[in-house]
């Protein structure tokens, strides 16, 4: 037990004084200042104006195409095979029942 209490002791003055640190001292940085404008430059050229073409003239208007021809009719289809004949039914009996009664 009293050698908990010194190495706490201990451990605290160490704790303390690792935190001390030195200031840092700060450099002021000069800041940069702008000179005066320069003169303004020369205006540049105008440019040329585009072709407009001969005043009053529009183009020429295009041919209109010709009508396409009419496809041909179809042929008509086969007919079919006939199917065989069937059996005639035997002696058998169907009995249908007579609907339940409503309720």
């Amino acid at each position: 037990m009293k050698y908990s209490i010194v190495f706490s002791t201990v451990l605290v003055a160490l704790a303390l004084s690792a935190c001390d640190r030195p200031a840092v001292v700060a450099v002021p940085v000069p800041t940069a200042v702008p000179g005066p404008a320069g003169p303004t430059g020369a205006t540049g050229a105008t440019g040329s104006t585009g072709y407009t073409g001969a005043p009053g003239s529009t183009g020429n208007t295009g041919a209109t195409g010709s009508t396409g021809s009419t496809g041909a009719t179809g042929s008509t289809g086969d007919t079919g095979a006939t199917g065989d004949r069937g059996r005639t039914g035997g002696g058998t009996v169907v009995v249908v029942p007579p609907p339940a009664p409503a309720r």
